[in-house]
């Protein structure tokens, strides 16, 4: 069951006794309380337009991408600094689910008509969750071998953290309603959980 401004997109059964054929989904308009919900036709449904982009969804979508570009530059650190043979591969699929979603999400800014941070936002965003300070990405680059590794983890882990509660956030502050931006903050909040748990994974061999 999907939830989409307001209405209830529900698939159809198909089972027992039921030989009526109609196996197509039903969009239901939830009632008033304590009223039942109202079925509408197809024309009804198609004439619903998606819910608009509001303010959060812009600051969101503009803060995650100054939140990935720092990722990044913290990823092509990577190759010159460890001896391990798993972090580099950690670092590439960060870069790869990164630099995609960068994508998605200045495409979903440029379609909107809305400004497209510029390539070194993230140097001016210090106080967003899970980033990095200054000073720690001095030390990260100073870094290597094992120390490096350690700290690149710490870092990283915490960066992720920061970004799955931006997403929790823009939810908080009404954004999300629009399915685009839904989508992309939910494949962010995926894909960086499941970075988090490799990369609690990779930390605890050291």
């Amino acid at each position: 069951m999907v939830v989409v401004a307001g209405l209830v997109v529900l698939g159809a059964c198909s089972g027992g006794d039921d030989d009526s054929g109609d196996d197509g989904p039903r969009t239901v308009q939830p009632g008033a309380p304590g009223e039942e919900g109202r079925e509408l036709s197809d024309e009804e449904a198609g004439e619903i337009e998606a819910p608009a982009h509001v303010p959060a969804d812009t600051e969101f979508v503009q803060g995650m991408i100054a939140h990935h570009q720092q990722a990044l530059a913290m990823v092509a650190l990577v190759d010159d600094r460890t001896d391990r043979d798993d972090v580099p591969v950690l670092a590439e699929r960060i870069r790869v689910s990164q630099t995609d979603e960068v994508g998605r999400l200045k495409t979903w800014l440029t379609d909107r008509g809305e400004d497209v941070p510029a390539a070194d936002a993230h140097e001016h965003h210090e106080l967003m969750p899970g980033m990095a300070t200054p000073e720690q990405l001095a030390g990260l680059e100073a870094a290597s071998g094992p120390a490096f590794d350690r700290s690149f983890l710490e870092l990283m882990i915490t960066h992720h953290q920061g970004a799955v509660a931006m997403v929790a956030q823009l939810y908080e502050d009404g954004g999300g309603l629009e399915p685009v931006v839904d989508g992309l903050a939910r494949d962010v909040e995926a894909d960086q959980n499941i970075e988090i748990g490799r990369m609690q994974d990779l930390l605890a061999t050291l």
